[in-house]
């Protein structure tokens, strides 16, 4: 058996059509979108194209969209930039955010700013009372991410902003995971920034958007030219926009291909990790269709992780490794799991190369290696 890829939360192969519509932009459309020349003009037609195939596949705008490097630059951007045109208050993040949104979130407090982390229940949806308490005190910025990286559990992010605005607060979410998922609307959700990356939907690493409201001022954080609006100044990565923009148009004609191919083979991986003993993590909420995050009780997920990768499934381990020390999962330390149990927490992200045959094998290989972690475990004891 060829080897299984089941980490696509991670990142995506690069499609075939995306690739192709990328090389000209390598080789003879290598102009330089700031420049007055036909060449010039080449490349800013397609970055246009592109920005327009972007704003189309989440119902924005082209003017509402500036490209970034990736989810990471695009939420730094969002949060710092904010945070410079306010008046330093509460910035409200829920407790389940990716780290590229809870650590510039943390350092506003060097400026004077009050961080409050939204709790959430245990299936990991935010805590609608607690987003109403918080909003009690004057808060500048709210940020709840659509999907969550690891449950797949999708937030009301709606049902969020209305709340959020009503007290006055600027709305943000972190759309990275859900884009090709699910529906994504930026006008539907009503935010005034979403955060969105390529590599996610089978598009190129390196390339990101965040999406603006045309009345939010940020400040910029990379200055020295007028690129992206004054939002982001360097000369723009032509193909890699280019990239994005097609992986956005694939993705939005496909979604709902995706979902009816994705959600049944995850609805079997939940039922096959029921019945092996596992305990998976968001069930009873709504999750992405690809996404399925368990653990055994008693087995470490690295070690589980290690052993599958072996057996020739790629997966992901919930554990975040520092100093060769692996840690439980914040996420669901947040969501109110036992340290332990969340030590063993494992990841499995369907793509389009998945199929149902691959998720029986998969459930056949990880029964054999639960059964060979616990005799190791028993013969060591």
């Amino acid at each position: 058996m060829s080897p299984a890829y089941f980490d696509h939360n991670a990142t995506t192969p690069l499609d075939e059509r995306v690739l192709a519509a990328m090389l000209p932009y390598f080789r003879e459309h290598y102009g330089n979108p700031s420049s007055r020349h036909a060449f010039g003009r080449e490349a800013r037609r397609a970055v246009d194209a592109a920005r327009e195939q972007v704003a189309h596949a989440i119902g924005a705008y082209p003017t509402q969209v500036s490209f970034v490097s990736g989810g990471t630059e695009g939420n730094n951007l969002l949060i710092r930039g904010a945070a410079a045109r306010l008046k330093p208050g509460q910035i409200a993040v829920s407790a389940v955010e990716h780290p590229c949104v809870t650590k510039p979130a943390q350092e506003l407090l060097e400026q004077g700013w009050r961080l409050r982390k939204l709790t959430v229940d245990r299936t990991g949806r935010l805590d609608m009372a607690d987003l109403d308490d918080a909003l009690r005190e004057p808060t500048r910025l709210v940020s709840v991410m659509l999907a969550n990286n690891e449950t797949g559990v999708v937030q009301d992010v709606a049902a969020v902003a209305e709340k959020a605005r009503g007290a006055g607060a600027l709305v943000h979410t972190d759309a990275v995971q859900a884009l090709g998922k699910m529906a994504v609307g930026f006008a539907d959700l009503n935010v005034h920034a979403m955060t969105l990356s390529a590599h996610k939907v089978y598009g190129p690493k390196g390339i990101g958007a965040l999406v603006l409201d045309k009345r939010l001022d940020i400040k910029p954080q990379i200055t020295g030219g007028g690129h992206e609006r004054g939002l982001r100044a360097g000369t723009e990565n032509v193909a890699a926009i280019v990239g994005f923009g097609a992986a956005c148009e694939l993705a939005a004609r496909r979604l709902e291909e995706f979902a009816a191919q994705a959600r049944p083979m995850r609805e079997r991986l939940d039922q096959g990790l029921r019945e092996l003993g596992a305990t998976v993590f968001g069930d009873g909420a709504r999750r992405l269709p690809n996404t399925s995050y368990f653990a055994v009780p008693g087995i470490d997920g690295e070690t589980l992780v290690m052993a599958l990768d072996r057996a020739g499934f790629a997966v992901a381990s919930g554990a975040a490794c520092s100093s060769g020390a692996a840690e439980a999962s914040p996420v669901l330390l947040a969501m109110g799991v036992e340290r332990e149990l969340a030590r063993g927490a494992v990841r499995v992200s369907l793509g389009w190369s998945n199929g149902m045959g691959q998720v029986e094998q998969f459930l056949l290989a990880l029964r054999n290696e639960i059964l060979k972690l616990k005799k190791m475990a028993a013969v060591a004891a």
